[in-house]
């Protein structure tokens, strides 16, 4: 009888998550475009801080806000089949309708491929804000704030962004500021070996299967093109519905989000199915998958030591401030799988990952970030505890809370400096 009851348990947990995924993206078809996902704001209050303590500092590290696409060629590349069909008499009235707004998303983005769009900047304004408001004495009086940005301009301004509205909450607040090939080390890691390992034939092989299987791009082509050969002859049929996939999702990101949309032009399964191979990707190649010794949270690992050694550091000051971050989500998801926050580092199968709760939408929308909050009663406290925010809501560690969603950094540093050691490339 207990391993009936067992049995029946997990298996409502797996179909409980499975259906919350399915229901969170028909309620809201943005959370489908998984890294372009526009950042939403916390939706749960948090635990007061525990009696006799306050907060002190913040570690953090972010993502840049919403951008505009990144290439160039997802717009033209569409438009050169488009324009194709249309001198030829293929496309449908939907197909027209289709391309008109393709050339109003190009000429919106022209020559900003890749940048901070405005509400990307309006993101990270609004998040140093609520930390401002949620943890005043961090930024009280002239406290140091310390603030760190990958090269990449969509990320500086990120940063600035948020430097400019915690100044303008508090004036005397004293900023240092850097982006530079220096810090990249920690700041944006690329180890192409781990990178290579996670992107194995097996893990490959896994993703082109189950997308060849689960997704069908005919009925989507046969939509807008009266001939579906002028598509087949250029391009892959697959690979042309991801694509306009990729361009329905990134409308949410810029101002054009507020005149159309091309989420008209997919189902709700093809929606759903199109969310699920790409979240399969990303725990696939960032996660701890099964597929490919599920190493790849250790992308993370400079930074997360980095993390810990300016901690300790700032720890011995009597007011130490914040230290602020700013990057990419390709840097954000692996280090909330290394931290293993939420449980997202559980080792398993990608087809096990929704099911057990795992949803990048959750994780790495446009914005996201990682804030590590420090509590003690005095500068003489020497009892530190702290609790991590995954995009500004409370998260669980792997190590025993000391209560609600408090840890003691003692245990915090022994758990995870000895994770650290255990890796070996």
């Amino acid at each position: 009888m207990r391993i009936l009851f067992t049995l029946i348990t997990t298996l409502f947990c797996i179909f409980g998550h499975a259906q919350t995924a399915r229901e969170d993206i028909a309620a809201d078809p943005c959370k489908a475009g998984s890294n372009y996902f526009a950042y939403p704001a916390p939706q749960k209050a948090l635990s007061p801080a525990p009696e006799g303590k306050q907060p002190f500092y913040i570690s953090h590290y972010g993502r840049h806000g919403s951008r505009f696409h990144g290439a160039r060629d997802a717009y033209y590349d569409a438009l050169d089949i488009f324009h194709a069909a249309d001198s030829a008499g293929c496309l449908t009235d939907k197909g027209r309708e289709t391309m008109g707004k393709i050339e109003r998303m190009a000429a919106e983005s022209d020559n900003r491929y890749g940048e901070l769009t405005l509400l990307g900047a309006a993101q990270h304004r609004q998040i140093a804000r609520r930390m401002f408001e949620r943890f005043p004495e961090v930024f009280a009086d002239s406290a140091c704030i310390d603030a760190k940005s990958t090269v990449i301009i969509r990320c500086i301004l990120s940063m600035e962004n948020a430097l400019l509205e915690l100044a303008s909450l508090n004036p005397a607040l004293q900023f240092k500021s850097d982006a530079s090939e220096h810090d990249m080390y920690y700041m944006n890691l690329t180890d192409s070996l781990l990178l290579e390992e996670g992107a194995n034939d097996e893990t490959e092989d896994f993703l082109s299967d189950w997308e060849e299987t689960n997704i069908n791009p005919n009925r989507l082509i046969s939509s807008l093109f009266t001939n579906p050969e002028i598509v087949s002859t250029r391009i892959e049929p697959l690979l042309f519905m991801r694509r306009m996939f990729n361009l329905a999702n990134i409308i949410q990101d810029s101002e054009i989000r507020r005149e159309l949309s091309l989420y008209d032009l997919f189902t709700g399964d093809e929606i759903y199915n199109l969310w699920y191979g790409a979240n399969l990707w990303w725990f696939a190649h960032y996660g701890a998958s099964e597929l490919n010794g599920g190493r790849q949270p250790f992308l993370q690992r400079n930074l997360l030591r980095k993390i810990i050694e300016e901690a300790d550091s700032c720890l011995l000051l009597p007011h130490p401030g914040a230290t602020l971050r700013f990057g990419h989500d390709t840097i954000v998801l692996p280090l909330a799988c290394l931290l293993n926050l939420n449980g997202y580092g559980r080792l398993m199968h990608p087809l096990e990952a929704v099911e057990n709760g795992w949803c990048n939408y959750r994780i790495l929308p446009m914005g996201c970030n990682i804030q590590l909050v420090f509590y003690r009663a005095n500068a003489d406290d020497s009892d530190v505890w702290l609790k991590v925010l995954l995009n500004e809501e409370e998260a669980e560690l792997p190590i025993e809370p000391v209560e609600g969603p408090y840890y003691r950094w003692v245990d915090f540093k022994s758990y995870y400096l000895g994770l650290l050691d255990s890796f070996k490339n």
